[in-house]
Order: C-alpha cells, then sequence, then structure tokens
C-alpha cells in the first residue's frame, strides 16, 4: 500500500531553512579558523605552530567543501536527505577544528 500524501509532500520552506543554517555553520567555522590561525601566526613561529596552522587550514578547507557540497544538495526541487558520510564529515571537521584552535590557543 502506497501513500499518496507521501509522494506529493511540499517541502515548504525546510530546505531553505536548512541551506541557510548550512551558510551560518559555514561562516561561524571561518571565523574560528581565522582567529585560530591568527593566534598560530602571531606566536614565535615554532615548526607546532605552523604546523597547527596547516592542519587547521586543511581542515577549515575540508568544511568548506562538505558544507558547500550539502548546499548544492538543497538547492534542487526535491533535495535528498543528509547521508551518514555527509554528517559525519562534517561533525568531524567542526569537531578536529575545536581542537585544534584550543591547541592553539592553550
Amino acid at each position: 500500500m502506497t501513500r499518496p500524501a507521501a509522494a506529493a509532500r511540499d517541502a515548504g520552506l525546510q530546505p531553505e531553512r536548512t541551506r541557510l543554517a548550512w551558510r551560518r555553520t559555514t561562516l561561524a567555522c571561518s571565523v574560528t579558523a581565522v582567529l585560530a590561525l591568527r593566534q598560530a601566526l602571531h606566536g614565535t613561529g615554532s615548526p607546532v605552530e605552523v604546523g597547527g596552522a596547516a592542519v587547521i587550514a586543511l581542515v577549515w578547507v575540508a568544511f568548506l567543501w562538505v558544507a558547500h557540497r550539502r548546499i548544492r544538495q538543497l538547492a534542487a526541487a526535491r533535495p535528498a536527505g543528509l547521508t551518514g558520510l555527509t554528517a559525519v564529515g562534517a561533525a568531524a571537521c567542526a569537531v578536529a577544528l575545536a581542537v585544534f584552535a584550543m591547541t592553539v590557543i592553550v
């Protein structure tokens, strides 16, 4: 038995709100990365600080890639659901960025 209401589901503004949430998260991630990079590069210039800055930049670029990919998916008329790989990638980037930022600051 099929559900005709499910086939004709109107997502309304939900995809747009989700897309805006991804943009806000990307902005917050960018600010965190910039502040952590600034802190790392204004230090003594030790190899650990430079390596930390490089890792922060790589994690930030990875998060931007994941977020941009999801934002493009949400632009479709019937966007697909969030895949597990995308969710894990975004969460891993956010956690890694926070850990490396705290390591650089402390």
